[in-house]
Parts: C-alpha cells; sequence; structure tokens
C-alpha cells in the first residue's frame, strides 16, 4: 500500500449500515420463521457443499499461494475489525465476487479470475473488503435465501410460485440495500473514495484494455444525470422496473452513493474517532503502524 491507513478497531456494523438497508433488514426480520429457517436447515447444507465445490475445484489463497491477495485479505480484515475468512480464486470468463457467510466455522469469499485481471490491487482490495462487509453484518442469512429463491423460481406450483415471487422481491429488494452498506465497508477499508468508484466504473463497462482510459469523474458526471432524469411519475416507474428484478444496484446509484458518504460528516468522524482510538490504544499519539 502506498499510504498508512486507519484500522478502525471496535468498528461495528451499525457505524456504517446504509440506512436502506436496515429498514429492509427490519422488515424480513418480521417475516416468522425466515431466520431460523436459512440459519438451522438451509444454512448447513449449503455452507457443507459450498465449501466442497471450492475446496474442489477453486484455489485457496495463503502465504504460500497467491501471497499479495493474502495480504490485501489481512490487511482489510484488521483495518475493518474483522477475523478474514478464507479466500478461494475461481477461473470464471464472468468478473464477480461472492461471498458463504452463514456465522458457520467455513466461511468463505470467491474472486473470480476475470475480475482479478480487471482491477488495480486497490481496486481489488476494496471488493473483498465489501464481501467482508457481509461478514460484518451477518447478511449470511437472507443472502442464502435470495440464491435459493432464484433457483426456485419457476419450480413451484401457481400459488407456491407467487408466495416465492412476494418473498423474492422483497428479498431483492433487501439485497440491494444490502450492497449499498457493502460499498461502504469497501470505502473504509481503502479510505480512497476514488478507488470504490473506479471499481463500479469497471464494473459498469471496463475491461482489461479499457480500463486504464477510463475517468471516475465522467462517470460520477454520468451519474448525476441519471437522477436528473425520469423526474416524472412515468420516469420513476420506469427505473423502479429497471431496477425490480437486480441482485445488485445500478453502477451509476453505487457510485453517487459512495461520493455522497465519503463527503459526509458522518464518514469523516468515524475516520477520526477510530483514528482516536487506534493511536491511544496502539500508537504513541500522532503515530502510525506500518503493517
Amino acid at each position: 500500500m502506498d499510504f498508512f491507513k486507519t484500522p478502525l478497531i471496535g468498528l461495528k456494523a451499525d457505524h456504517f449500515r446504509h440506512p436502506l438497508d436496515l429498514e429492509a433488514t427490519n422488515a424480513l426480520k418480521q417475516l416468522p420463521g425466515l431466520d431460523l429457517l436459512v440459519r438451522n436447515l438451509l444454512g448447513p447444507l449449503g455452507e457443507q457443499f459450498f465449501y466442497l465445490e471450492n475446496i474442489a475445484s477453486s484455489v485457496l489463497v495463503s502465504e504460500q499461494q497467491l501471497p499479495h491477495l493474502h495480504h490485501l485479505l489481512l490487511e482489510a480484515g484488521k483495518i475493518l475489525d474483522i477475523e478474514p475468512p478464507q479466500l478461494y480464486v475461481r477461473q470464471h470468463p464472468v468478473p464477480n465476487a461472492y461471498t458463504f457467510a452463514m456465522r458457520g466455522r467455513q466461511p468463505f469469499i470467491v474472486l473470480h479470475t476475470s475480475l482479478i485481471e480487471l482491477l488495480t490491487p486497490a481496486e481489488i482490495q476494496a471488493v473483498i473488503a465489501h464481501e467482508l462487509g457481509h461478514l460484518k453484518c451477518d447478511h449470511g442469512v437472507y443472502l442464502t435465501l435470495a440464491n435459493l429463491m432464484v433457483l426456485a423460481a419457476g419450480q413451484l406450483p401457481s400459488w407456491g410460485g407467487f408466495i416465492a415471487q412476494s418473498l423474492q422481491a422483497q428479498l431483492m429488494e433487501w439485497l440491494r440495500c444490502a450492497e449499498f452498506t457493502c460499498d461502504r465497508a469497501a470505502l473504509l477499508a481503502t479510505q480512497d473514495p476514488k478507488v470504490t468508484i473506479s471499481l463500479l466504473m469497471k464494473l459498469a463497462g471496463g475491461s482489461p484494455t479499457l480500463a486504464p482510459q477510463l475517468n471516475a469523474e465522467a462517470f460520477l458526471a454520468q451519474a448525476r444525470a441519471y437522477d436528473q432524469t425520469g423526474t416524472s411519475q412515468l420516469g420513476q416507474l420506469l427505473k423502479q422496473a429497471q431496477t425490480a428484478g437486480l441482485t445488485h444496484p445500478l453502477p451509476v446509484l453505487r457510485a453517487r452513493e459512495i461520493d455522497r458518504w465519503a463527503s459526509s460528516k458522518d464518514y469523516e468522524s468515524l475516520l477520526q474517532n477510530r483514528k482516536v482510538v487506534y493511536n491511544e490504544k496502539s500508537e504513541p499519539k500522532g503515530g502510525w503502524r506500518n503493517w
């Protein structure tokens, strides 16, 4: 890393949780038995299945295997004050990353090779930190159910399909809100909004050859233009229809949210308060630790 970053000792999920995530999570918690169903019945089976799949078909990152990625994982975990899970690299042509985190014994993160080839080391760390955000916020229960609902769509009878579609719509809404929170985790780990915004821009329209030519400021201007379009009632309906079936918010919206939060007093105060705690507990005031 080319600059020192503040370890956020004592960081809690609610210190950076996006308000939309909190609202959507509280709504899901009102559904009786949902948490117990996934955590006690579906979670352990899924966790074991995906663990075996990864250890058999992916590369486990360690000090001896892809150590530069292992360093990025450890550093992000230290900054976010969370025990890092296992990290796997998987051969895949579609840039993507995901996590399985059920408060179990084997949480893990998976990075696709095409994503690694697209990003700089700082941007890769932002991706890792985003996935650590899911762990930090205990998103695993609803992430699992959302994935299962997508797989089960169309496999149920008509009445069951209607119930499933209603639940799936609510889960997709929650998932999009949760992604805003995890983008904040990415920013907290990199402590540079340009890194997170550049990452989102590359996911929207990047390739290994185009990536060096992309302009983050122009992408933010594009995000502002999106906000200014579709202000009519019809335009709002079209925007809602555009995002209803997505698991992630639109990249321009994610960039806009990070840009706003990075300039907020909440973000600045969070870094400053954690810096004070770090200096008082770990180093002489004004000192930094090189790790």
